[in-house]
């Protein structure tokens, strides 16, 4: 199970984020009220993902014997007239591919275990304590 607690401070919007181990902060832009002292939370939505193509397509290309070399992903969110969210990847890699590793390595990422979460959405729940408490 992955868990995270996020803490307030005295900084208006900052906050402190304990994600496992790992300390992060979040804020929002001074365009928006924050600091602009740390990632945003869509920043966070977006290095999730990134973090999970690279992570699920080294391991891939690792089985495969494929060397991607230095990879990167850059990941751009924006928001249609109707509000629904359209994120957009792009690959690279320093290593000369074929463009038959390029098209499975873009079937593979289309379904890393975050990507599925963002396309088919997850179940939240939230809860506070009993009044009094």
């Amino acid at each position: 199970m992955h868990k995270a607690t996020i803490v307030s401070t005295d900084t208006n919007y900052l906050h402190r984020i304990q994600a496992g181990p790992f300390g992060l902060d979040t804020d929002e832009p001074k365009a928006l009220g924050g600091q602009g002292g740390a990632p945003a939370p869509f920043d966070y939505y977006l290095a999730s993902l990134s973090a999970c193509t690279a992570i699920t397509l080294r391991m891939y290309a690792q089985r495969k014997g494929w060397d991607l070399g230095e990879f990167r992903a850059e990941l751009a969110l924006r928001f249609d007239e109707q509000g629904t969210a359209h994120i957009h990847r792009k690959l690279y890699s320093d290593q000369p591919l074929t463009a038959e590793q390029w098209k499975r390595l873009l079937e593979i990422v289309a379904n890393t275990p975050v990507t599925k979460v963002m396309r088919n959405g997850a179940v939240i729940t939230s809860e506070a304590p009993a009044a009094g408490a």
